[in-house]
């Protein structure tokens, strides 16, 4: 088969690798279609997140769909021939944090594209069966692929508890704030606000449900005209993070979902005068039902974000597609292309 491996920074080169075969347990799957996350993006030009470095040729790419092909020894509740999102971490299932619901957590956990663990820049994959969530027909195949960032919105929404009569101020619009705010609108948020510095993004934001759009090039959010109870916070941009949280109403809760850097000023003073409750998000655990109902009921619509289109070979210019094209969201790569 032919896989899309990153050997360095910039560097992304076609290889031939033997179809892996699926194991105990195990699903191989055809991949039909793959997302583009910033953070294939970020391994792309630097070579590392954080603590996690590419220090040997790494496959790209965790957010993907395809067709069962082939089933491992046991597995029962899987077919040949059905189509399906890939949850792209394997958790150990038996520590601590697996068993508590918290899979998303496992010390263990062994996630696609991130190193050593390659990922879905490749025309197959072996999977868990668990992992390989069916999808309906009424999905299409970059849907059944942008569940994956979906289940990030989903999570975070739930870490921040929106509900019914929520006001979210989302903060930043790619392709998360802009998931964030067509889950918010899902699960009865009244108000919602998105601020960016792309017009053309804030534009889209509009059209999926935002009420309020803030060019942050000119105007800050003390000008919002109304206190949000849950920040979504989407840019990881520290300032950003600061005055946002500053906006919240009384007992706001206060949801980091976007990477920045590895510290981050708190505005302390405000955070405990008003009772403001901050965590951050790490993936998502048990999410996949949930996305996929508001995928197939019509309430999130995830094609809509689709801004091009790429072959295997043309992983490089998939993985760049967004410094060319300002109103670019999100890029998939086609692996049968």
């Amino acid at each position: 088969m032919r896989v899309a491996v990153l050997r360095g920074v910039g560097d992304v080169a076609m290889e031939q690798r033997a179809v892996p075969s699926p194991g105990p347990g195990e699903v191989l799957v055809k991949v039909t279609a793959v997302g583009v996350c910033g953070s294939d993006t970020h391994y792309f030009d630097h070579g590392r997140i954080g603590r996690f470095v590419v220090d040997e040729p790494l496959v790209l790419g965790h957010e993907a769909s395809g067709v069962i092909v082939a089933v491992g020894p046991g597995v029962i509740g899987r077919q040949v021939g059905q189509r399906v999102s890939i949850e792209p971490g394997r958790p150990d299932f038996t520590c601590e944090q697996c068993l508590a619901g918290r899979y998303n957590l496992c010390p263990e956990m062994r996630f696609f594209a991130t190193p050593p663990i390659d990922g879905a820049f490749a025309e197959h994959v072996v999977v868990h069966e668990a992992m390989a969530h069916v999808v309906p027909d009424n999905v299409s195949d970059e849907a059944a692929a942008l569940l994956e960032p979906l289940s990030v919105a989903v999570w975070a929404a739930r870490k921040g508890a929106v509900g019914a009569g929520s006001r979210v101020l989302v903060t930043g619009a790619g392709a998360i704030g802009l998931l964030c705010v067509q889950v918010a609108r899902a699960l009865g948020a009244t108000r919602i606000a998105v601020s960016d510095v792309n017009p053309a993004r804030l534009g889209v934001a509009s059209e999926l449900g935002a009420t309020d759009v803030i060019d942050a090039r000119t105007t800050g959010l003390s000008d919002l005209g109304w206190s949000p109870t849950v920040l979504l916070e989407c840019s990881g941009h520290p300032p950003v993070v600061a005055e946002g949280i500053r906006s919240l109403a009384a007992a706001g809760r206060a949801v980091l979902v976007g990477m920045g850097g590895d510290e981050l000023p708190l505005p302390l003073s405000y955070v405990q005068e008003h009772e403001i409750e901050v965590t951050g998000i790490f993936r998502y655990a048990n999410t996949w039902p949930t996305a996929i109902a508001l995928v197939a009921s019509g309430r999130v619509d995830l094609d809509r974000l689709v801004t091009g289109r790429f072959g295997l070979a043309q992983a490089a210019d998939a993985l760049t597609a967004a410094r060319r094209d300002p109103a670019a969201i999100k890029a998939i790569v086609r692996p049968g292309s």
